[in-house]
């Protein structure tokens, strides 16, 4: 079993690792377009009101361009450590056992409009990307990273998909099982999903047995106090109260 978690808008700053090396990160098939990635980051980074308008960035948010013209020269942190926001919040890495990191080493993938996936010890800048951006020459990351993604992601077995619908445009993979977070209505709880969805990947990471089969993440996420149900082959919801 595998899970696709999406990444976060908000990063944390600075770090203590050494600068970005692309040869040790996961899935080297990847590394050629990152490297295209990275050089029209920085090649925008270089034209601050360009790009504002193209990030969608205010003047007050120009530490965000000071990162992607850094982005081979500043500290790294692991990718679990380095992206924050609700859903990693729940996730909680740093209480995470030594076992259950050994887990996510091989079980969890972080997919990035950068760096397309990521290990979550894959060590990782600040930088600022999103997938709903459009860079002039490359155009949406999803044009860029689609031809070569879907492959990387592709796996026998169960494949469960937590990511938002712009990080899912980056690569749908056939049979992946989404996870819908619904309210006791029924309905759609966008206020409560990320952190829902957090509280399923630890319960994942920390379940006494591996899970390996959908049947066995949901034991795994009723034991953490999660309502989980499969409501077809192809969709998981999790009932947030």
């Amino acid at each position: 079993m595998r899970l696709l978690l999406p990444p976060s808008e908000t990063k944390a700053d600075d770090g203590d690792g050494p600068p970005l090396d692309l040869d040790r990160l996961g899935f080297p098939e990847l590394t050629h377009v990152r490297q295209t990635l990275l050089a029209a980051l920085g090649e925008l980074a270089a034209d601050p009101e360009r790009c504002r308008a193209t990030l969608g960035l205010s003047v007050r948010q120009d530490a965000q361009i000071l990162r992607n013209a850094e982005l081979l020269t500043s500290p790294t942190l692991p990718a679990i450590t380095r992206y924050t926001g609700v859903l990693y919040d729940a996730l909680d890495a740093s209480r995470l056992s030594t076992a259950a990191r050994r887990r996510a080493a091989t079980t969890v993938v972080l997919c990035s409009a950068l760096f397309g996936a990521l290990r979550p010890d894959d060590l990782i800048p600040a930088y600022r990307l999103s997938a709903g951006n459009t860079l002039a020459v490359l155009g949406a990351p999803a044009a860029v990273w689609r031809p070569w993604l879907v492959q990387t992601l592709t796996q026998d077995g169960p494949l469960i998909d937590l990511r938002s619908g712009a990080y899912t445009a980056l690569a749908p993979v056939p049979g992946a099982i989404a996870v819908r977070v619904i309210g006791a209505d029924g309905r759609s709880a966008s206020h409560t999903n990320k952190s829902v969805k957090g509280q399923l990947v630890r319960a994942f990471l920390t379940a006494p047995r591996q899970p390996r089969t959908v049947r066995a993440l949901i034991t795994a996420a009723t034991a953490a106090g999660l309502t989980v149900r499969l409501a077809d082959r192809r969709t998981l919801e999790l009932v947030s109260c």
